[in-house]
């Protein structure tokens, strides 16, 4: 199964000689990086889901804090734990 995992944004940066924005994206105590590509109206202190490296919504924080939860309370979120 596919998930889009949501996560806050904490910072931005272009890369890749500006071409493209990453994000420093935290999702509970684990921080990943994403592009924001899919998303150009993202700002720091948003949440997004995020599927493979890739930020696909925005979604409010409510929403966010609830989807994780469920997650975590099935087990989906092993995989973003590199010392599980």
């Amino acid at each position: 199964m596919c998930l889009a995992i949501p996560g806050k944004i904490k910072s931005i940066e272009k890369q890749y000689g500006g071409a493209i924005r990453m994000a420093q994206i935290q999702f509970g105590g684990i921080t990943k990086e994403a592009t924001l590509e899919m998303v150009p109206h993202a700002k720091e202190g948003d949440y997004v889901l995020v599927h493979v490296g890739v930020a696909i919504s925005v979604v409010d924080e409510e929403e966010a804090k609830t989807t994780f939860r469920y997650l975590k309370e099935i087990g989906e979120l092993d995989e973003l734990n590199p010392e599980v």
